[in-house]
């Protein structure tokens, strides 16, 4: 390992780099994803984290090991009550100010290079470091651009995409073809020896079947109210079915309420986030799940049958466009937000009982993995340093 290690060393030089983005674990995850895949190639590089003040990103990248800053920068609220309101008119001026932050520390830390992972925090320290003359690389994880890598796109040198047809957002001699980085430990496929694993630190039983259900880092308020219809509906096929149900952190005390108001109902164990994302894959013999760009990447290379739900909730619908890359290949099943109440447990139900089509959707998906992805994104910043 430490031959390896010198080889990689004197193959990757020790850089500086900025990794800028956030807001959610969709930009988060893949942004310490390509971070850690430099620091494996050389530990000597230097990396520092660029975030929004207040999000996710200021505590999840301190715990993955890395130093971050954060800009005042906000984004755009499209719901029109007065706080959003509030929030748009201070927009433009926590911009400017972000600009000149982000100028300061990129004349601070001397980067050879920036990498922007989308989101409105990308905007100021890539506008300010392309500025600068200082090399960049996006990554855009959606299969419809976001607004922040539309408008960097004609100032950086690289852009790294998961989907085929982003040539209508970018211009297509700086595209290259990446797959979203991804955490190791979903990486592929489970093993035996995993499910076991899951079954033990879930307490679930391995004579029955199980779901997942997770609505991304935040919740999700429609998968929720689907589980509790289900629910009060007498879990309607559910006889053998044990499940594990990611409320989110938002919706906990009401989903320990509703709970506790449903007592004779097992078999359902609710958490408002998951720590062990890999042990929840492996139990699964079906996920439901919002269409996050990094959730889509995860669930191909786990090669898990997946009821996929878009968020209505995103901007340019970009949910429905990832979801709907898998369903036109017969990777997955895709309910409208709109129908989930309804429909979305029957689906699932429906999927758990025909072992064919499970066996066709897992097939499909994992045929659409790109593994490699952080060592492609960290290629294409060596080309440019």
């Amino acid at each position: 390992m430490d031959a390896k290690r010198k080889r990689m060393s004197k193959e990757y030089k020790a850089i500086r780099a900025i990794v800028s983005g956030g807001g959610t674990g969709g930009h988060i995850f893949p942004a310490i994803s390509i971070a850690d895949k430099l620091k494996e190639l050389n530990p000597d590089t230097e990396i520092l984290f660029v975030g929004a003040d207040g999000k996710m990103e200021m505590e999840k990248v301190p715990a993955a090991g890395y130093k971050i800053v954060g800009l005042p920068v906000v984004g755009l609220q499209r719901q029109l009550n007065l706080r959003n309101i509030v929030n748009d008119l201070k927009a433009p001026f926590k911009l400017l100010q972000s600009l000149r932050a982000a100028k300061k520390v990129v004349k601070e830390f001397k980067p050879d290079v920036v990498v922007g992972v989308g989101g409105y925090a990308s905007a100021p320290l890539l506008w300010a470091a392309t500025g600068m003359k200082i090399p960049a690389v996006i990554q855009e994880q959606n299969g419809f651009a976001g607004l922040t890598n539309k408008m960097l796109g004609s100032r950086v040198q690289s852009i790294c995409v998961a989907y085929e047809g982003m040539e209508k957002f970018f211009p297509a001699d700086k595209i290259v073809m990446s797959g979203n980085p991804i955490r190791k430990d979903v990486s592929k496929p489970s093993t035996p020896e995993q499910k076991a694993q899951a079954m033990e630190f879930y307490g679930l039983d391995p004579q029955k079947k199980h779901l997942f259900v997770v609505g991304g880092s935040l919740g999700s308020g429609t998968l929720n109210r689907a589980m509790m219809h289900w629910i009060q509906d007498g879990c309607p096929g559910g006889e053998d079915l044990e499940v594990i149900w990611q409320c989110g952190k938002y919706y906990k005390a009401s989903t320990d309420e509703f709970m506790a108001a449903h007592p004779d109902v097992k078999g359902i164990k609710h958490f408002d986030f998951i720590q062990r994302m890999d042990l929840a894959y492996a139990a699964a013999d079906v996920v439901i799940s919002r269409s996050g760009a990094s959730t889509v990447s995860e669930l191909c290379a786990m090669g898990k049958p997946t009821v996929f739900v878009p968020s209505p909730n995103v901007a340019e619908d970009h949910q429905t466009h990832n979801a709907m890359a898998l369903v036109r290949k017969e990777a997955a099943l895709l309910v409208k937000d709109s129908e989930a109440i309804d429909e979305l447990l029957p689906t699932a139900i429906g999927l758990l009982g025909s072992p064919l089509k499970l066996a066709s959707l897992a097939k499909n998906a994992e045929a659409m993995a790109l593994r490699n992805a952080a060592q492609v994104i960290c290629d294409e910043i060596y080309k440019l340093v």
